[in-house]
């Protein structure tokens, strides 16, 4: 089913707060509550959609999955996965930590999956992020902890990106970047942050945390949670949520270097907050959402938008297809 939504979009360059109306396009998925939903496509073009399930903010370990082949109709995998295994886990587990965020890639002729608990005192200090692998190389996996012994990221919401020439990046939380190495064992290098080139300094386009994560007077980022990195027509796109005249928008800016320097961020989805990309087996892209804002038609439930790319290569929604 799609709902058309019309909402506020803030301008490109948030030009005097300048406003106009677009619609917005969803196609609902599974009548499951559903947080930070990602989908990808199999090497046989099956779809599989994951996310956070409930409950959302208490006790929940289990990572779960559904599949379909038109994106309209899918059926339940049931669970995957849950965490508990690795050493680095106890502490959640004796704290009944939520799983945040798990996305699914399939690269290097397997499914990954990266997944998210939140910290016990809202600080990077315990806040961390992993990766697993399939190791049958199937969606249902099972999976194994390719870090077991310690946390990868050390924050939340993590995702992986392939380049062109088969190098894999894991990227989370809001602009953190670090290549992996060859066997997909841990990272090669040092993290990096990645930044904009121009600053927004309006308070109502952060979020209340912006400035705990990069201090004050820092507005040189895209958003403060949700990180998503793809490439299309040779340009790399970062995606982050933010915080934009208090709704929950989906940003985004892009770079002809994947370190950077990106450009000025704008709203890519509006009311999209964490969100991830994807193409489709007919070269046609999409945003995944949920919904958290009051003027979202869905609340916590999983749709995708239609997306396409303006002359300038900006990524916006697709309003017509």
């Amino acid at each position: 089913m799609r709902w058309m939504l019309t909402v506020l979009l803030v301008s490109a360059m948030f030009a005097g707060c300048a406003t106009h109306v677009v619609e917005l396009p969803l196609q609902r998925l599974v009548d499951t509550p559903l947080r930070d939903t990602s989908v990808c496509v199999g090497p046989d073009g099956t779809y599989y959609l994951t996310g956070t399930v409930e409950p959302f903010f208490g006790y929940n370990n289990e990572l779960r999955m559904w599949k379909s082949t038109d994106l309209k109709h899918w059926d339940a995998m049931g669970k995957v996965w849950s965490y508990g295994d690795s050493p680095w886990h106890k502490p959640y587990l004796e704290k009944k930590m939520s799983l945040w965020a798990p996305e699914i890639h399939y690269l290097k002729g397997t499914f990954w999956l990266t997944y998210s608990m939140p910290g016990w005192d809202g600080t990077p200090k315990t806040s961390g992020s992993g990766l697993l692998k399939s190791t049958s190389g199937k969606a249902e996996g099972p999976y194994v902890d390719v870090q077991p012994g310690e946390r990868l990221g050390d924050e939340i919401d993590a995702s992986l990106f392939e380049d062109d020439d088969g190098t894999v990046y894991f990227v989370w939380h809001s602009g953190k970047i670090a290549r992996m190495k060859p066997d997909m064992s841990g990272f090669a290098e040092p993290y990096r942050w990645l930044k904009t080139t121009t600053s927004d300094p309006d308070p109502k386009h952060h979020s209340g945390l912006c400035e705990k994560i990069f201090g004050p007077g820092s507005f040189d980022h895209v958003g403060y949670e949700g990180m998503y990195l793809f490439k299309a027509n040779g340009r790399y796109y970062w995606a982050e949520a933010e915080n934009i005249n208090g709704h929950y928008d989906c940003l985004a800016a892009t770079s002809e270097n994947i370190y950077g320097p990106y450009t000025t961020r704008y709203v890519a989805v509006p009311d999209g907050g964490h969100v991830t990309f994807f193409k489709d087996t007919q070269g046609d892209w999409w945003s995944t959402f949920f919904g958290t804002d009051k003027t979202a038609p869905i609340v916590q439930k999983p749709a995708i938008v239609p997306m396409t790319f303006d002359k300038d290569g900006m990524l916006k929604v697709d309003a017509v297809r």
